[in-house]
């Protein structure tokens, strides 16, 4: 009997996809066909509302198969299918916790199907699905739901940004968060705001904001989905930005190659000319302007009210429930704020105090917060406990040498950002560590040592600061920089510009016969250099040969001993007339700011100066990461883009460090488990990739050993005559060029 049923039901299912396929080209002719259907659709909905919770087989299988049915034709005869999306949103809105699973899924189907057809809008749809979302205790449901709304947030954002619909959403998303903060319900809309995030769809401060939200609320899950969203969203979005481009990327040689050479179908033509297109769209996309896809620290509308707002309510109060896992990362949090705006919340370094011991668990992770906390702004009085608490708890000959090699370099990240933190008793104490026989410590020792050299030398002794530094300190090039103190505005590498001005008019005064250092008419070199701009600017060579960058003191003479009154800035090279004494020479540097500031100010910049100055900054960028040349570019700015992590804190410990057997154990299993290719098998590999073909020499040696049995015994059964007519024969042939010749 129950075969009986189960054939009948496939049967009246293949009637029903038949006479679907037949209104679908002819919708006219089968009207009554479809009212027929229709009214049966109706008896069956009525009789289903009678006892939604049936577990009649037959009846909720033919009910489904009306609704799909129905759904699949609602566009081609809206008058008669005018009350059908309503029947499904009522349905599934009070009966989804009674409903069957496949009737539940084959009703939420539907739905996207009708908007899909245009027949219902977005709003209504999503509407209808979200709050059953966050209220369904059913998991799958959840899933399903969370998957068709994201789904068609993402189709009604595809052609063009849909700004009131977004709008709407977000503003519903971000009641529901403040409206009950208890509620674990907010972690809905973390995580659609967060994937609408991902996919580039929301990207302005509303999204930043219902952010925001979730992370002041009291729900833990919430909260760490918020903060969570601030320390990683905008890496997620790179990385998900780099996968759909590397998708999109097509070998157009490859698909050209294969059409040449295998089978011409209809359906190679048609991928080949889809390829065609997608190539074309993405270099339309290459030469439009690039989108403003701003991080989501830097959208926020309160910086300084939300780091208080964060530090006060869940790390600093004893009220707070959240475990120390979840404070960290509200830490974290707070302390890219601080750093990255420059906040001044001066109770957040008070409460790393306590924090700061060798005990503490993920004491690191504590001391690289402290760090990403510090900028030029913090007041170095509240600094200075916390700098002596690390040493004083951390960096002592008693401490273990991972310890010390921590605490050495936490003190190194707090210097960076605020150079005015250390004293020179304790300095001089710290950098004596580089004598250290660990390697870590003693890594962490001079690296705290070369900064000082660049930031401080004043604070080191003399014989610490280095040859740099001394003559820096004794031309007065080298000064501390006070509290507050800001480095002024200025165009990058101009001042290189500038200099290679005055060594290209030097050159033409000597050429035309005249004095180097004589009156020059700079009216007439900017005319000129508005006439050959565009030559200058396709041949960016003409200043001749090697670009010269000298250092700072190329011609300043320093003495060996350390007692030398006289500053070596008044032993310059003298201009070839004699005419400058040693009063002109001994200028300080601020006038040679002002003449710099003159160039951009007083001088338009032509195309050709413009492309000069990339081309000198490139060779300065060069010059200046060599290790010999010892200069450092924005040093406290480092970490202001990417956080610190605590294994950044930890890792000159793990530089003197002895591995264990288990651990070389587990490096060359490591190494044995790579799969190591010669360069022939890579380039074989890369070829086949790439749908290029082998050599007719490679495919002889792929060759079955039967088929190639009679050549090899035909070579070994050949006198040695016969090898050496053989070999004349292919000599022969070699001298004339083949086996045809050169012919004329």
């Amino acid at each position: 009997m129950g075969k009986r049923r189960v054939g009948a039901l496939e049967k009246i299912d293949a009637d029903l996809s038949n006479l679907q396929y037949k209104i679908r080209r002819d919708p006219a002719s089968y009207k009554d066909d479809l009212q027929n259907q229709y009214n049966q659709y109706e008896t069956l909905r009525d009789l289903f509302l009678q006892n939604p919770s049936t577990t009649d087989d037959s009846g909720l299988v033919s009910f489904r198969d009306q609704i799909e049915f129905v759904a699949h034709v609602a566009d081609l005869y809206p008058t008669i299918t005018a009350r059908f999306p309503e029947d499904l949103i009522q349905l599934l809105s009070v009966h989804h916790e009674e409903l069957e699973t496949e009737l539940r899924d084959k009703v939420v189907g539907s739905l996207v199907l009708l908007r899909n057809k245009d027949v219902i809008d977005s709003p209504t749809l999503l509407n209808t699905l979200f709050p059953i979302l966050v209220s369904t205790p059913s998991r799958t449901l959840r899933t399903l739901l969370f998957i068709k709304i994201l789904s068609d947030l993402r189709s009604s954002n595809a052609k063009a940004t849909n700004h009131k619909l977004n709008r709407t959403i977000q503003t519903v998303l971000y009641n529901l968060l403040t409206d009950d903060r208890e509620s674990s319900k907010g972690i809905w809309a973390v995580k659609i705001t967060r994937e609408m995030w991902k996919r580039q769809i929301w990207t302005d401060a509303k999204a930043v904001e219902i952010m925001k939200e979730a992370s002041l609320a009291d729900n833990e899950k919430v909260i760490i989905g918020g903060v969570r969203f601030f320390l990683g969203g905008d890496k997620e979005r790179e990385e998900a930005a780099d996968e759909s481009s590397e998708d999109d990327d097509i070998d157009m040689d490859k698909l050209r190659h294969q059409a040449g050479i295998n089978k011409k179908t209809k359906k190679k033509e048609r991928e080949l000319k889809k390829a065609k297109t997608i190539v074309k769209r993405r270099e339309r996309k290459k030469n439009m302007p690039h989108p403003l896809n701003f991080s989501a620290l830097h959208l926020l509308h309160d910086p300084q009210g939300f780091a208080e707002s964060l530090f006060s309510k869940h790390v600093q109060t004893s009220k707070s429930k959240l475990p120390l896992d979840s404070k960290l990362l509200v830490l974290q949090l707070v302390s890219r704020l601080v750093g990255l705006h420059k906040l001044t919340v001066i109770s957040l370094y008070s409460y790393f105090l306590k924090y700061c011991t060798p005990k503490q668990a993920s004491v690191t992770s504590f001391l690289a917060c402290l760090a990403q906390a510090t900028h030029n702004l913090v007041p170095p009085d509240v600094l200075e406990p916390l700098v002596q608490k690390i040493a004083n708890e951390f960096v002592s000959e008693a401490a273990a040498s991972e310890v010390a090699a921590a605490g050495l370099n936490a003190i190194r990240e707090i210097c960076v950002r605020q150079p005015l933190a250390m004293n020179d008793t304790l300095l001089q104490d710290l950098v004596m560590y580089r004598k250290s026989k660990d390697k870590g410590v003693m890594m962490a020792a001079k690296g705290l040592l070369s900064l000082y050299r660049e930031v401080g030398a004043e604070l080191l002794r003399k014989r610490d600061r280095g040859k740099e530094a001394t003559m820096g300190l004794k031309a007065g090039e080298v000064k501390e920089r006070r509290f507050g103190e800001e480095a002024l505005g200025e165009i990058e590498g101009i001042e290189l510009l500038e200099k290679w001005k005055d060594e290209e008019r030097r050159k033409k005064r000597e050429e035309q016969g005249l004095p180097p250092d004589a009156a020059m008419d700079e009216g007439e070199d900017e005319i000129e250099d508005w006439r050959n701009w565009d030559i200058e600017e396709d041949d960016s060579d003409d200043s001749g040969g090697w670009i010269n960058v000298e250092s700072d003191g190329e011609d300043i003479n320093i003495s060996d001993s350390e007692e030398e009154k006289e500053p070596p800035a008044k032993k310059m090279k003298l201009s070839n007339d004699g005419s400058k004494t040693k009063k002109e020479n001994s200028k300080s540097v601020e006038p040679e700011v002002k003449q710099i500031s003159k160039l951009a100010t007083t001088r338009i910049l032509t195309p050709a100066d413009l492309a000069k100055l990339q081309e000198l900054r490139l060779a300065n960028s060069i010059t200046s990461s060599i290790p010999s040349a010892k200069r450092r570019a924005a040093l406290a700015e480092r970490h202001l883009d990417d956080p610190l992590t605590a294994a950044e804190i930890e890792a000159p410990g793990l530089l003197g460090k002895k591995k264990t057997k288990e651990e070389k154990i587990a490096i060359a299993k490591a190494d044995r488990e790579e799969h190591h290719q010669s360069t022939t098998a890579r380039r074989k590999e890369k070829m086949l990739a790439e749908g290029k073909s082998t050599t007719n020499k490679e495919k002889a040696r792929k060759k079955n050993f039967l088929m190639t049995l009679g050549k090899a015994r035909g070579k070994q059964k050949r006198s040695l005559v016969d090898v050496r007519k053989t070999l004349k024969g292919h000599l022969e042939r070699q001298k004339k060029g083949g086996r045809r010749g050169n012919r004329g």
